[in-house]
């Protein structure tokens, strides 16, 4: 038996669950509302402020599917209660972030600046910078792999490198470091 498939999901208060048709899981609470289509060898009970996932077969199909589907329905239910955030810095001289709106605007060493429109799911703050801080951006959601999603693309536009370790890097982050070039010894 799968650990994590077994494993019931609880409800929080404020946070209500509808199976339709099809097998789709609606998840609505403060923070927003979150669908997901399950399997249909899946099944899926709701009762007494849990939802339960049950396998028909021990096929490794089967098996697997049974603790994704409960790992999605979790990190939904977390979403619409609490909301998922993450933190990235920008590390690197001249490099900065400015958010209009929904727009962000980049400079990044580039000769250019880029810019993203987040979908409207997602809520970026950019914290005020200190003097000898980075400046850092901050992203916020219900919806955890759209949010993963976002914060890949804006890494990308500037992955950090292994020698200073500038770009685009989240808070916490560890990076693998190289040493540079040393003198030649005679």
């Amino acid at each position: 038996m799968s650990r994590i498939g077994k494993l019931p999901v609880s409800l929080p208060t404020g946070v209500s669950v509808q199976l339709c048709d099809g097998n789709v899981l609606k998840v609505k609470g403060p923070l927003g509302e979150l669908s997901q289509k399950i399997d249909s060898d899946i099944k899926v009970i709701v009762e007494d402020n849990q939802i339960k996932f049950e396998r028909p077969t021990d096929q490794p199909r089967h098996r697997s599917m049974h603790g994704l589907y409960r790992a999605l329905v979790h990190n939904m239910v977390v979403g619409v209660s609490e909301g998922f955030s993450t933190q990235q810095e920008l590390v690197g001289v001249g490099y900065r972030v400015a958010l209009n709106g929904q727009l962000l605007s980049f400079s990044l060493g580039y000769s250019h600046e880029i810019q993203l429109m987040l979908p409207t799911e997602v809520k970026a703050e950019v914290p005020d910078v200190r003097k000898g801080e980075n400046p850092r951006l901050v992203l916020k959601s219900c919806d955890k792999q759209l949010l993963g999603q976002v914060a890949a693309k804006i890494r990308s536009f500037r992955a950090p490198e292994p020698y200073k370790g500038k770009g685009i890097k989240f808070v916490g982050e560890q990076l693998r470091r190289k040493a540079g070039k040393t003198a030649a010894a005679k």
